[in-house]
């Protein structure tokens, strides 16, 4: 089950229904012509590129991107300087992108939902491990480092 839960498979499910949304139920609703196309297509590749980025520094550091499993070394480089969190911040990206490129207007919701689900389903946990693993410097770390932005 822990192979299961996984943060991409809750990003597909907020995905699959933003689109069952705009598919079965979006009563005629849009965000308008153009904008909202090219808007959706920037924050999808915004996100791509991000975790593109932040999988190579993990994969550089020779540790783990799995949410369930221990890191063996604390990742502070390159996109991690920024976010303690970038492929979050990048699922968050590409569910905001696809929802706005689908027109999907009632599914916003589901933006900050997705966010607070990840935050407590994955995040703090994540965080305890680090804290627990790698005491002093990620004190430092967490201080110097914002969690999203």
């Amino acid at each position: 089950m822990r192979y299961i839960d996984i943060p991409p498979i809750w990003l597909f499910a907020a995905l699959l229904l933003a689109w069952l949304q705009k598919t079965y139920a979006s009563f005629g609703l849009s965000f308008g012509p153009v904008w909202a196309d090219l808007l959706g297509g920037l924050l999808v590749g915004a996100g791509l590129v991000l975790m593109a980025l932040a999988v190579y520094e993990m994969r550089r550091h020779r540790t783990t991107i799995m949410p369930h499993q221990d890191a063996s070394a604390l990742v502070t480089s390159g996109i991690y300087s920024r976010s303690r969190n970038p492929i979050y911040v990048a699922d968050s990206l590409i569910l905001a992108g696809m929802i706005l490129y689908w027109d999907a207007v009632l599914s916003l919701p589901l933006i900050p939902i997705f966010v607070w689900w990840i935050e407590k389903h994955f995040i703090l946990a994540e965080e305890k491990r680090l804290r627990r693993n790698f005491r002093a410097d990620f004190a430092r770390y967490e201080k110097q480092t914002r969690r999203w932005l």
